[in-house]
This record gives structure tokens, C-alpha cells and sequence, in this order.
């Protein structure tokens, strides 16, 4: 479906940092129309020949820049980068007084000075729900008292290859019989020891009692082939518990064929005349 813009109205100018896995595909969902009332004028890469191939076979072909340049382009930023260069591009947009939707949430765990850096710019952070469920109902419980909050992580053992606390533990997960239990502790332990797969554990603390406060286990498992996200949450309003099952990206098995969705989505919360949902 082809998005119409309302008459005497600028289209929202869009932005992408990143043209991985879920970059690309949410540029090409722009191109396509998903998202009234939007326009994508720029993307941004730190290979700028490899983004500009990449963008060519798109109907509006938008600009190409290098990615401190992106913040000046549009109204808002879809970052899509890897943690390491997430204050590259986050720190230019919060500066501007611009809109950031990060995917590396994890990252935005060690940089929270962005937030106060946003309250003076007037600049928005506004995190996707990404690949987990539930967290309108997370943000409503926080409104009173949550008592707990725990995220089961359940992945398909190539899914978690690489990641840092594996690495410096010395845990090989390549040739496992059975699930294997490689971390418990805190979202803000599982942020810096699973950069690349527990964006979802610093989005839900973020959403509700903070990273400290959040409980975070990460299982290897090779007997599933989706990306398990059980939460379960006790409150003064109710408890709840909530699983979601998600399809590994084909590109990208350290992510979800939603991550994408869940940005597409956010854009039109952004832009819609009715929003469903607190």
C-alpha cells in the first residue's frame, strides 16, 4: 500500500544509519511506501560505495553521506549501526535537537548522558520494541511498583557465536548436545556481554525498573530454531508473563526477521492520526 501525504504537509524526513540486514530492509519498506507521511532522504554508511549500490534499485534513490553528516539530513535517525559506532551516530542527532530510534540499545546503557544531553537540545530517544513483547505493559506496571522483572534468553547456539562474555569466558557453544545456561546476572551485564543479541534485555529495563534491577539468563540451545524472549514481570497491578518465539534474520542470525517490523512500526506511532496502544 502506497502512503499518501496530507495535503499542505511536509513529509517527515527519514534517515538510516546502517544498511545491514535490518537497514536495508527497512529502507526498502519506506521505498515501498509502509509508512504515510514519510520520506527517506538519506542513509549513511561508514563504506559509501558498498550504500550507494545498495540504495540504486530503489524508486527515490535517497543520499548517501558518511554517517556524522546523517543528523543534518533528516528529522529522524533509524540507527542500525553495531554498537561500536553508536555515539557516532547517536551524539551528532541528540546535539541537533533531532529524533534517534537506536536498535543498539545496548549500547545507549553506557551513554545515558545522551538523555540529559536530549533534555537540554529537546531532542527524542525513542527505542523500538524491537524483538520482544510486552512492553506497554511493562511501561504501564512501572507507573507503580514492580517488585521483579526477568528475561529468559533461549538461542540457537550460532546465534550467540562471538558474543564478548563468550569469548572471554572461553564458553564454546559450536557443538552443544543439549541447552546450555552461559549467563545470569544483570541487563546491564547482559548489554556489554551480548552487544549484538540482547538489545531486548536493555530495552525492557529501560521500560521498566532499570538495568541493575533486571534479570537477564542467556541460554545456548541447539534443539530450537527461533529466538525465545520469556519475560515475566510481578507488580502492585497484576503479574504477567509473556514468551515470544522469533525468526532469526536469514541475513543476520544474531537478530529477528521483526526488528525491522517493529521500526516500520514505530515510524507510523510516530506519524499516525490513531495510535493503539500506551
Amino acid at each position: 500500500m502506497m502512503s499518501r501525504q496530507p495535503q499542505g504537509r511536509e513529509p517527515v524526513r527519514i534517515g538510516i544509519a546502517g544498511l545491514g540486514a535490518i537497514g536495508l530492509k527497512v529502507a526498502r519498506q519506506l521505498d515501498e511506501g509502509c509508512v504515510e507521511g514519510v520520506s527517506l532522504v538519506a542513509v549513511a554508511s561508514r563504506d559509501v560505495d558498498k550504500a550507494r549500490s545498495a540504495v540504486a534499485s530503489l524508486t527515490s534513490v535517497p543520499r548517501v553521506v558518511q554517517l556524522p553528516e546523517l543528523s543534518s539530513q533528516a528529522d529522524i535517525i533509524v540507527d542500525c549501526t553495531p554498537a561500536s559506532v553508536f555515539r557516532e551516530v547517536a551524539g551528532p542527532v541528540v546535539g541537533a535537537g533531532g529524533t534517534l530510534l537506536p536498535l543498539s540499545v545496548a549500547a545507549l546503557l553506557d551513554h545515558m548522558d545522551l538523555v540529559e544531553q536530549a533534555r537540554a537540545t529537546g531532542a527524542r530517544i525513542i527505542v523500538p520494541t524491537g524483538a520482544i513483547i510486552g512492553l506497554d505493559t511493562v511501561r504501564a506496571m512501572a507507573v507503580g511498583e514492580i517488585e521483579r522483572v526477568t528475561l529468559m534468553t533461549r538461542k540457537p547456539p550460532r546465534g550467540l557465536a562471538g558474543a564478548p562474555h563468550l569469548v572471554a569466558n572461553h564458553i564454546d557453544v559450536s557443538d552443544l548436545k543439549e541447552p546450555l545456561l552461559v549467563f545470569k546476572g544483570t541487563a546491564r551485564e547482559a548489554a556489554r556481554g551480548f552487544p549484538a543479541n540482547v538489545n531486548v534485555a536493555a530495552a525492557l529495563a529501560l521500560a521498566g525498573i532499570g538495568p541493575d534491577r533486571t534479570e537477564v539468563e542467556v541460554w545456548a540451545d541447539p534443539g530450537i530454531d527461533r529466538n525465545i524472549q520469556s519475560v515475566t514481570i510481578i507488580s502492585d497491578s497484576g503479574e504477567a508473563t509473556m514468551t515470544m518465539k522469533n525468526i532469526p534474520s536469514d541475513e543476520n542470525p544474531r537478530t529477528g526477521r521483526i526488528v525491522a517490523n517493529s521500526v516500520i512500526a514505530t515510524l507510523r506511532r510516530l506519524t499516525s492520526p490513531l495510535i493503539a496502544g500506551s
